[in-house]
């Protein structure tokens, strides 16, 4: 099954509209990797300054590739500028079950 990985981005309040402009950017520099399945950027709602960048892959392999391919010159992994967040964490996990919405 697929994995997934998640990066936790503390960012302060001043900032948030600067990262959400930066990935915005970058649309489309990951969806065509070959294994991707699926990316979302989460924005809190309360509680937390955390924004949770979460990405599915279809191996450990292709999200490894499409890292080592982003981060070479033009990769355009890195997002260019100043860094955003004050601090990360990177999560990783693996999809042991899934479910969807019925089918109507």
């Amino acid at each position: 099954m697929s994995i997934v990985k998640i990066n936790a981005l503390t960012v302060p309040g001043e900032m948030r509209e600067k990262l959400e402009k930066r990935f915005a950017a970058r649309k489309g520099m990951v969806e065509s990797s070959d294994g991707f399945e699926w990316f979302e950027l989460l924005r809190p709602i309360e509680g937390t300054d955390q924004y949770l960048v979460y990405t599915r892959w279809r191996s450990e392999e292709d999200f490894q590739k499409w890292m080592s391919e982003s981060m070479r010159p033009g990769g355009g992994h890195s997002g260019g500028g100043q860094p955003i967040a004050t601090d990360s964490s990177a999560w990783s996990f693996e999809v042991i079950q899934q479910t969807g919405p019925k089918d109507a």
